[in-house]
C-alpha cells in the first residue's frame, strides 16, 4: 500500500479507537468542564485578534476548510472578530474564497480593528439579527452564485435562536460541506456553569441541533471529528451536508 494513504488509513483507526477509550473520554470531558469554568479559551488571538476559540476547534476548523476550499463561509457572531480574520487567512492561503460575518451588535472598536487587518479583504460585515428577514435577503444576495458555502453558528446560544438559525442557515450548505453549530457543550456542562445566561441544560445549542436532525437527514453529525478532538466546545456540532 502506498505509505501516504497507509498513515491515512492509521489516523483514521487511531481516531476511532480514541472514540471509545472511556478513560480519555472521562480525562477530556474533565479537561473542558475545569477550562470553561476559568475562561480558558479567551487566552488565544489568531493574527493579533482574540479568537474565543479552543486550539483543537481551530485546528478541526483549517482541516474543514482545507478540504472543501469555500467559496464563502458565512458565520453569526463577531465578537472580536478573530474568527473572521482565521478563516480568512486560510482562505488566503488557498488563494480564493471570502467570509461573511453576522452580528446583531458590531461594537465600534471591535469594527475598527476588523476593518484595518490585513485579512479583511475577504471579509464583509452585516449588523442585524442573523434570523431577520432582511438580513437572510442581504445572506442571500452574497451566497448567489457560490459553488461551495460552508456555515458556522456562534451568536445567541438558546435552543430557539440556534434552531431558528439552522433553519434559515441550512439551505446555504452545500452538498459536502459543514453547517458548524458552536458551543454544543453547555448541554454537558454543570448546570450553574451559565448562571447568568438565558441558554443551559435543556435549552442550548445541542438541544437544537439534534431536534434540527430529526426532520433533516441531508445533515448527520461527523463522529470522526468529535472522536479527534476530544476536547472541543462544538461536541456533535460538526454537521456535514451529505445529500
Amino acid at each position: 500500500m502506498d505509505p501516504v494513504e497507509t498513515f491515512r488509513q492509521e489516523c483514521k483507526e487511531r481516531i476511532y479507537v480514541q472514540g471509545k477509550d472511556k478513560s480519555l473520554l472521562q480525562a477530556s470531558n474533565k479537561f473542558t468542564e475545569e477550562t470553561i469554568r476559568t475562561g480558558y479559551s479567551y487566552n488565544f488571538t489568531w493574527m493579533g485578534r482574540p479568537i474565543i476559540q479552543y486550539p483543537q476547534d481551530m485546528i478541526a476548523m483549517q482541516e474543514i476548510i482545507w478540504e472543501v476550499k469555500p467559496d464563502l463561509i458565512i458565520e453569526t457572531g463577531i465578537a472580536h472578530g478573530g474568527s473572521l480574520i482565521y478563516y480568512a487567512s486560510i482562505l488566503e492561503l488557498i488563494g480564493e474564497g471570502e467570509v461573511l460575518g453576522i452580528d446583531i451588535d458590531i461594537r465600534d472598536h471591535n469594527r475598527r480593528e476588523i476593518e484595518k487587518h490585513p485579512m479583511f479583504k475577504r471579509i464583509k460585515m452585516i449588523q442585524g439579527s442573523s434570523i431577520s428577514a432582511e438580513v437572510i435577503e442581504q445572506v442571500k444576495g452574497f451566497a448567489s452564485g457560490k459553488k461551495k458555502v460552508m456555515v458556522c453558528l456562534d451568536s445567541n446560544h438558546t435552543h430557539e435562536h440556534v434552531l431558528n438559525e439552522l433553519e434559515l442557515y441550512f439551505p446555504f450548505v452545500t452538498l459536502n460541506s459543514y453547517l458548524v453549530v458552536f458551543d454544543t457543550i453547555v448541554e454537558d456542562l454543570p448546570e450553574d456553569t451559565y448562571s447568568n445566561r438565558p441558554w443551559g441544560i435543556g435549552d442550548n445549542p445541542k438541544t437544537a441541533v439534534h431536534e434540527f436532525l430529526n426532520t433533516h437527514n441531508n445533515f448527520e453529525i461527523d463522529k470522526s471529528i468529535d472522536n479527534k478532538l476530544l476536547v472541543s466546545v462544538a461536541p456533535e456540532g460538526y454537521l456535514k451536508r451529505i445529500r
